[in-house]
């Protein structure tokens, strides 16, 4: 598939649906579907334990799954005007049911803060994939499938944070949205048709890229420079 710009310069747009029937007899909307399942799934394991952190009843453990599991594919189809993909298909709202529940009677234990962080960082690796590929197959440019990768990663989790009044990733000096960056960048820029990678290559080498750079961060306090203000001289200072 290719793009005119003003300048009537012919622009490639990866086509992941293409890619894939290179190498597989299934269409595009199955294989994204099941990713898609499981990393609603992951994500909504992740705002239960949200919820078990701060020890709520059932309907709040659901509610936290929910809102993570499904609020960063619900942004990037609105973004990208597509249906809203739990909306169509409610089975993914039954996935996060389920899954809350399991969480609320498994029971306590010292694990969950650990657990926490690990599913978030396996559902972040998953849906930078995921929503980048579904941006693509919607034929949306590659830079704009990074986006949609980006914020399809980490849009649940913000708010699964906000709302549970804990300090948000965003605003933590730790290594978070540049790993759904990286992983978005590294899956759209090996699926481009002239590489012929088909969707598992790129697929698996964007989630180990996002998930890997997560979990150093997690296991090893990885963070990137911050912003280093200068400090305006006095007029002693000035003098000397």
């Amino acid at each position: 598939m290719t793009l005119r710009s003003n300048s009537r310069e012919v622009i490639p747009v990866p086509d992941v649906a293409e890619a894939i029937a290179q190498v597989s007899p299934l269409p595009l909307e199955l294989w994204v579907a099941g990713l898609d399942y499981a990393g609603v799934a992951v994500f909504a394991a992740s705002g239960a334990l949200a919820a078990a952190r701060q020890k709520h009843d059932l309907i709040t453990f659901i509610f936290f799954a929910i809102i993570t599991g499904v609020g960063g594919g619900t942004l990037r189809d609105l973004i990208i005007q597509k249906p809203v993909f739990w909306i169509v298909n409610d089975m993914y709202l039954f996935v996060s049911v389920v899954v809350a529940v399991l969480v609320y009677i498994s029971g306590p234990g010292r694990w969950r803060l650990d657990a926490l962080n690990w599913l978030d960082a396996i559902g972040l690796g998953a849906y930078a994939v995921i929503g980048a590929a579904k941006a693509l197959s919607a034929h949306v440019p590659p830079v704009a499938a990074v986006a949609m990768g980006v914020i399809s990663a980490t849009f649940g989790g913000v708010i699964r944070d906000v709302i549970a009044g804990e300090p948000s990733a965003l605003l933590r000096r730790e290594i978070y949205v540049t790993s759904a960056l990286i992983g978005a960048l590294v899956f759209v820029g090996l699926s481009h048709p002239s590489l012929n990678l088909g969707f598992w290559g790129p697929a698996l080498a964007g989630f180990l890229a996002g998930f890997g750079l997560r979990a150093g961060a997690i296991l090893w306090a990885w963070t990137l420079p911050g912003f280093q203000a200068r400090e305006r001289a006095t007029p002693a200072d000035e003098r000397d």
